[in-house]
C-alpha cells in the first residue's frame, strides 16, 4: 500500500538550487509510489504560474520546468498557499498543471496523519 509524502517549498528564483532540489525529491517520491504533495508558500508560489520556471536551470539537474512537468505527469499534486499567491498579485488563471490554490487547512489535513514532510 503506497504511503504519502510532502515537500514544502518556500523558494523560487530567489534560490533556484532549493527550488530545483525540492522537485527532484518530489519526483523521487512520486516515482516511489508515494501519494506526493508539493506545498508552495511565500516566494515558492511564483512557481505555480505558467512560464515562471522556464529559465531556471541548475548545473547537474534537469531544468526546473522539466522536473515540474514530469512531476505533474506522474500524478503529483501542487498546493499553492492562497494568501501568499494573492499577496503577490499573481494570475489564478495561469496555473501550471497539477496546481491548486488552497488555504493552510488543506496542508494540515494532508499532514495530520503523520505524513513526512521535508522543507526547502
Amino acid at each position: 500500500m503506497p504511503g504519502k509524502f510532502c515537500v514544502s517549498l518556500t523558494h523560487a528564483k530567489d534560490n533556484p538550487d532549493k527550488a530545483t532540489v525540492a522537485f527532484v525529491i518530489a519526483n523521487a517520491a512520486v516515482g516511489s509510489d508515494q501519494k506526493t504533495l508539493v506545498f508552495l508558500s511565500t516566494e515558492g508560489v511564483r512557481l505555480a504560474v505558467n512560464g515562471y520556471a522556464d529559465d531556471i536551470r541548475e548545473d547537474g539537474f534537469l531544468p526546473l520546468k522539466e522536473l515540474m512537468t514530469n512531476y505533474a505527469e506522474a500524478g503529483g499534486t501542487i498546493y499553492v498557499c492562497s494568501p501568499c499567491f494573492k499577496k503577490r498579485g499573481l494570475d489564478e488563471n495561469s496555473l501550471v498543471p497539477g496546481a491548486k490554490i488552497v488555504g493552510g487547512a488543506k496542508l494540515i489535513e494532508y499532514l495530520a496523519d503523520g505524513t513526512p514532510c521535508v522543507s526547502y
